[in-house]
């Protein structure tokens, strides 16, 4: 039986699509969050969301805030319904940062934003918005902890969600004959380092790229 390892722990919706596939599926979380103690200002009219990590962070202050006086901008489908279904407004929702960026530049500049991100965050977004001369304040309101684990064995497929997923995963481990599913570009961009057997999904879902793996090892 071929056997599948996630580098983050599914939610059991997730994990019967595994179930049903005849394939084996082992799993850890290659990333601890740690949500931080800074203060965030609420004087903002629009917030800047690039992970559900800093959406929580956000929550975790705003409990006692009207949320629907607040615009956010976000990347990913789930960190928008999870802002929705805490009342926010979503106003613009892109794949991912340098999408949401263009975005902002194109139909927001005379905007002033808060960026509320980990200690992890790529560059694209601020060096646009620095690059068109776009307000914005950026807050650290979590940190990304690399959660190494060794495995004595090696698998036939392994799923990827970030790129500091893969590089926890590699301080202990090689990727040996695996196939890589990544959720998106930015995270085969670091698979591409190490291996030339990488599959992206074409949506970045967690669900996406279980199907694809699901699709591509039962053959």
């Amino acid at each position: 039986m071929k056997t599948v390892l996630s580098t983050k722990m599914l939610s059991p919706a997730q994990k019967e699509l595994f179930l049903n596939s005849g394939l084996g599926l082992v799993e850890y979380d290659a990333l601890k969050i740690e949500l931080l103690d800074v203060k965030i200002p609420f004087t903002y009219s629009n917030y800047i969301f690039t992970s559900k990590n800093a959406v929580k962070a956000f929550l975790r202050q705003a409990k006692r805030l009207d949320l629907s006086k607040f615009n956010a901008f976000c990347v990913g489908e789930k960190t928008k319904s999870l802002l929705e279904e805490k009342g926010l407004k979503v106003i613009e929702m892109a794949e991912n940062a340098s999408e949401l960026a263009e975005t902002l530049v194109k139909k927001y500049q005379n905007e002033s934003f808060l960026f509320l991100c980990g200690n992890k965050r790529r560059d694209e977004l601020p060096d646009t918005l620095k690059k068109y001369n776009i307000q914005y304040k950026e807050l650290e309101v979590y940190h990304t902890h690399l959660n190494s684990k060794k495995f004595q064995r090696d698998f036939d497929g392994i799923l990827f969600f970030s790129p500091s997923g893969i590089r926890s995963y590699l301080l202990e481990n090689t990727l040996g004959k695996s196939t890589l599913f990544c959720i998106g570009n930015t995270t085969a961009s670091e698979a591409e380092k190490h291996s030339k057997n990488i599959i992206v999904a074409n949506k970045p879902t967690v669900e996406n790229v279980l199907v694809q793996a699901i699709k591509e090892m039962s053959q």
